[in-house]
């Protein structure tokens, strides 16, 4: 994986297994939904687990913790 990069990435989330563990749920959620955040056109990447990360990197995604 190129982009975005993993340092960018543990910038936004702390923890390698956190970022996996999002990741993971937002790409299953945009192939269940369909729903992007971004116009497709956007993306750098054509998965969705790619798609998913690019939203991590943008800040779109918000981590609430209890």
């Amino acid at each position: 994986m190129i982009f975005p990069s993993i340092d960018k990435l543990l910038n936004v989330i702390n923890s390698k297994y956190e970022l996996v563990l999002i990741a993971a749920r937002r790409s299953k959620e945009i192939s269940q939904t369909g729903f992007l955040q971004m116009p497709e056109d956007k993306y750098k990447s054509k998965k969705n687990i790619g798609r998913a990360l690019e939203e991590v990197s943008a800040g779109m995604i918000e981590v609430k913790r209890s």
